[in-house]
This record gives structure tokens, C-alpha cells and sequence, in this order.
């Protein structure tokens, strides 16, 4: 589950053997020891066992920041997410493995990286991406703010209704914890608490000091990039 609020917001035996050879019959006389030939052996008998490591020694890993460019790129025209096919949802999901097998924060719960306010670029959550609502009733923007040190979470939606929803999180491991939301705010004003049931769980997947990659128990999908590194969610 996202750090997203539930109902009204909405806001990771074939292998050939070599030929027989027979060797050539010498008379009992010769000393010499009777060795099968090699020298017409096929190339690709030959030089087999020597050349079987090149595949895996040749397919060097990409650098992060190369496959981030391609990612931006994948989801640029996309909406956030909202204009995606399937097919465009299991490129980036293809490209964002990638990238999260070259994080460099590999206990992203203890990084001051992960402190601040982040602007989400892509999502799989359709409740999120709010698809069934006419496009002008739509959020613009949406953010979300964590901190570890206070261990407090928000997720705040832009125009036309700023609808937020703050969150305690409970650390599972180095790279995941538990959301249990405590209060949402209508247009970021009235306040309404939230139902015990409004819970759910996030890993963080990649992070660096501007892209985070994040994966919520929903099986959705989260890019988000830093906005405001100082940014404090209220306790």
C-alpha cells in the first residue's frame, strides 16, 4: 500500500561431446605414446571451454545515472501515469528494476536522503492518479513528505481539493515499514481521523538525493523526485 489515503482520498544433456578419435596403429617397435589428435578439431570444440565465461564477463552493468535518464524518459509522456498502457506500465516497471538493483542507499530508513517533501512523477495506483474522475477534478500534483527521525508520514494533493492525510510508520526492515494513517484533512483544513482500518506497508526500493523508487504492498509502483529536502511533516 502507498502512502496514499483510502476512500475519498484518493490521491518490486544438451552440451555436444567431442568427436571419437581413434589413434593411428604404430608397429610394436615405436616408443612414441599414442595421443589422439587435435588438430582438426572444429574452432568451436577447441575454444569452448575457453571462451564460455566472455557472456556473462561482457555484460557490464549500467550505470544509475544512465538508466534514471531512461526511466525520465519512459514516463515523461505518460501523465504522471494516467496515460500509460500496459505495455508502457511493464516498460517502466522493467526500467525501475534496474535502477533498484543499483541503489545507493542500501538501508534507505537510516539515510537523511529520505527526509523532505517529494513530488510524485509516476504511479501504477489508479485510486491515486484519481482515472475514474473527469480530468479537471483531478489532483495537479501530488506530494509526499517523510521523516525518519520523527518516524511521521503526509500525503498532501494540490488543486482543485488539497486533501492531505498524515501517517505513523513502524520500521519493518532497513528498506520497509508500516503506514497506519492517523488524520486526513479536508482541502488541508477540517480535520477527520482516520479509520483503524487505513493501514498498509511501503518499501523504499531506490533512493538517491533526487529520485526515489518505492513499491507499495498493492503490487503499485511509486517515482517520486525531491522538491524539499527541509520540509517537516507535523507530529
Amino acid at each position: 500500500m502507498a502512502l496514499s489515503s483510502p476512500s475519498f482520498f484518493s490521491t518490486l544433456n544438451t552440451t555436444s561431446s567431442l568427436p571419437h578419435f581413434h589413434a593411428p596403429k604404430l608397429s610394436s617397435s615405436s616408443h612414441f605414446p599414442i595421443t589422439p589428435s587435435t588438430t582438426h578439431l572444429p574452432l568451436s570444440h577447441k575454444w569452448r571451454a575457453k571462451v564460455s565465461f566472455f557472456p556473462s564477463f561482457l555484460k557490464k552493468r549500467k550505470d544509475a545515472k544512465i538508466i534514471k535518464e531512461e526511466l525520465l524518459q519512459a514516463i515523461e509522456p505518460l501523465d504522471r501515469g494516467a496515460d500509460a498502457t500496459l505495455q508502457d506500465q511493464q516498460a517502466v516497471d522493467q526500467i525501475a528494476s534496474e535502477l533498484e538493483k543499483v541503489s545507493p542507499i542500501k538501508e534507505p530508513l537510516k539515510s537523511d536522503l529520505l527526509d523532505g517533501k517529494w513530488e510524485l512523477i509516476y504511479t501504477t495506483s489508479q485510486s491515486i492518479l484519481q482515472t475514474k474522475r473527469p480530468k479537471l477534478l483531478r489532483s495537479v500534483t501530488n506530494y509526499q513528505a517523510i521523516n525518519v527521525d520523527t518516524l511521521r508520514a503526509q500525503n498532501m494533493e494540490s488543486w482543485p481539493f488539497f486533501n492531505q492525510v498524515t501517517a505513523d510508520l513502524t520500521p519493518l526492515n532497513p528498506r520497509k515499514v508500516a503506514v497506519k494513517f492517523d488524520t486526513f484533512k479536508i482541502g488541508g483544513i477540517i480535520p477527520i481521523k482516520a479509520p483503524g482500518r487505513a493501514r498498509g506497508e511501503l518499501e523504499i526500493t531506490y533512493l538517491d538525493e533526487e529520485l526515489r523508487v518505492s513499491r507499495g504492498d498493492k503490487g503499485n509502483l511509486f517515482i517520486l523526485k525531491m522538491v524539499d529536502p527541509s520540509y517537516r511533516v507535523p507530529v
